[in-house]
């Protein structure tokens, strides 16, 4: 069942067909309890409920019918009655271990029995696995978190009760925008939630930003993710136009119009990109700044952390990882080198872990249905496994090449102004791209940030235009040290990958400087 309405329907045809045990899978008792007296008030039939805090009372009247409070005391209560009268039908919300053959299990299953041969029904709400043979003598019925409409809905009538007292400029379009981030999480968290924001005595736009975060505090024991913090200094990436343009469109079917709209259709929100290419490009700054620029939370997953040493732990907790990115949604999923993680595909030396957990990521990235957007990363493209590159798996293959003159422009200009308060332009900046030719974005990066580094460390230190030439002169790019690897690796991409720059791969040819570099320390 994926809503309310559905588990209603179940628990009334399951009620009238006097199944003797209904297990209610849930982790909200409260609001499970809400959907039982709604039953018990449309089949017009009286639900006895034993709470820990009440003992056992009438769903529909509040009348305490028992008071002893203990587990034991509401069975030999409710056994008692069975004995008496028919068709009764119990709910308990607080029971003992019954996931195994015990003797709270044996006692449960004969409180069952009895209530198959007096034509009662016992319920259970229980979030535990249950012992089989008690299980078999009936139904399981899951309550869902609320989704998006029933979070809506709970959200909307808490905020339209404070409207006549405190600011609120929240209208109908941002309330479901904060349903749709608070999707997944219990009514009493999502209220919580929303009951911080209105101790402010104000509610602003601006807050449906903490909103985007808010999972993060409620889901804080965070298994095989680890939380990447970003601000707004890794919005800017230098070069990779085409990238940008792709992620700009796909932005805006983020909004809750654009999602009922693709719910309509039957389609997903978009699943993620998978960058390839020249070690130090820009691919992990990519999903940083995607992070950033969307306003989500960035979450880290590292394979090597889910690896256990047990058969079936690393899928084990590969699955909890990815559902806990599920519970943490709308966020960014970041797996950086992937490649690395599941280098062991397709061969039997780690007895076919590597492969089960491809097939288990695949499947997984194909069947989500929340807002997790993943951007994974790879540098050895000869170590990915052919299962991953299918069209369908991503929604894009990108490939991130060395930047051309025009990026590293671009790339300069933002790290000059960052690290140094520099104006990049004019002629001096001609002189730095063109010998800067062949550097990957990482080299660009250190290379400036080398000279921030002289300046702060030595008082009597000059920046000066000779300084900062003789800085880039004394590198040496991965392009000039390993010019076959990044051709082996551009032929990979040409037949694959679409351009992350816009340009055709390869288009920013490798330098062929002659002779040897020699670098020095420079002081």
């Amino acid at each position: 069942m994926s809503d309310v309405t559905t588990c209603k329907e179940l628990l009334q045809r399951y009620s009238l067909a006097r199944i003797p045990f209904i297990v209610i899978d849930s982790m909200e008792r409260a609001r499970t309890l809400e959907i039982l007296k709604d039953v018990s008030e449309e089949l017009s039939l009286p639900f006895y409920v034993h709470t820990l805090s009440k003992g056992t009372y009438d769903i529909g009247t509040e009348k305490v019918l028992n008071e002893d409070k203990s587990f034991y005391g509401a069975v030999d209560y409710m056994m008692e009655q069975m004995q008496r009268r028919q068709y009764l039908t119990i709910v308990l919300t607080e029971v003992p271990d019954i996931s195994s053959d015990n003797a709270d299990a044996r006692l449960m299953l004969g409180l069952v029995n009895l209530a198959n041969e007096t034509g009662g029904v016992v319920m259970v709400i229980s979030g535990n696995s249950i012992w089989n043979q008690l299980q078999r003598q009936g139904m399981m019925v899951k309550v869902d978190l609320p989704n998006e409409e029933e979070m809506y809905a709970i959200l909307k009538e808490y905020i339209d009760d404070y409207r006549n007292d405190i600011p609120i400029e929240w209208d109908n379009a941002d309330v479901r925008e904060a349903a749709s981030m608070l999707a997944g999480v219990s009514r009493i968290e999502a209220e919580n939630v929303i009951a911080a924001l209105i101790a402010k005595k104000c509610v602003r736009k601006a807050d449906l930003d903490e909103i985007r975060f808010t999972k993060d505090r409620l889901f804080s024991d965070i298994s095989g993710l680890e939380r990447i913090e970003v601000d707004d200094s890794v919005k800017e990436v230098g070069g990779l136009d085409g990238l940008r343009k792709w992620l700009n469109e796909k932005k805006t079917l983020l909004t809750p119009e654009k999602r009922d709209e693709m719910k309509a259709l039957g389609l997903q929100s978009p699943r993620g990109i998978l960058l390839v290419g020249v070690p130090g490009c820009g691919k992990s700054m990519s999903a940083k700044a995607i992070a950033a620029n969307w306003k989500m939370p960035l979450y880290r997953l590292d394979f090597a952390t889910v690896q256990g040493q047990y058969v079936g732990q690393s899928e084990q907790q590969l699955k909890d990882a990815l559902t806990t990115a599920e519970n943490v949604s709308p966020c960014v999923l970041w797996i950086d080198e992937i490649e690395k993680g599941l280098a062991g595909s397709g061969n039997s030396g780690d007895g076919g872990v590597s492969t089960r957990m491809v097939g288990q990521f695949l499947f997984w990235l194909q069947e989500c249905k929340k807002q997790v957007f993943v951007v994974a990363t790879a540098n050895d493209v000869s170590m990915l496994p052919s299962e991953l590159l299918r069209r369908g798996r991503f929604d894009e293959l990108f490939f991130v090449d060395l930047p051309t003159a025009d990026e590293r422009r671009e790339i300069l200009k933002i790290y000059m102004r960052k690290y140094l308060k520099l104006d990049f332009s004019g002629d001096f900046s001609d002189k730095i791209v063109a010998i800067s030719e062949g550097f990957t974005a990482a080299d660009l990066e250190s290379t400036v940030r080398e000279l921030a580094y002289r300046i702060i460390a030595n008082a009597d230190f000059r920046l000066s235009e000779d300084v900062i030439i003789s800085t880039f002169n004394n590198v040496v790019p991965l392009s000039q040290t390993s010019p076959e690897k990044i051709e082996a690796i551009r032929d990979w991409g040409r037949e694959r990958a679409v351009p992350a720059s816009g340009k055709p791969i390869g288009v920013q040819e490798i330098s062929q400087k002659s002779g040897p570099k020699m670098r020095r320390v420079l002081v």
